[in-house]
């Protein structure tokens, strides 16, 4: 029988973004992860742990991350 600390071990393991940490800071003290990933709009961009959306560019994911950012707080 798995113990608590293991499942919830698991559950962190799959919520971790897949892919190259290329961007990782705290804009206005909110925690802006941006991944980069295989595909058509490699740049991920993860705010406070949730997905915001996906883009061509880092620079166009920085930019949108800040704006979100300034506009939410």
């Amino acid at each position: 029988m798995k113990s608590y600390k293991e499942i919830l071990s698991e559950l962190n393991e799959a919520k971790k973004p897949k892919g190259e940490t290329v961007f990782n800071k705290k804009i206005n003290r909110v925690p802006v992860l941006i991944v980069k990933e295989k595909g058509t709009n490699p740049f991920v961009v993860y705010i406070d742990g949730d997905k915001l959306d996906s883009f061509k560019s880092q620079k166009d994911a920085e930019k949108s991350a800040i704006k979100v950012i300034k506009e939410l707080t």
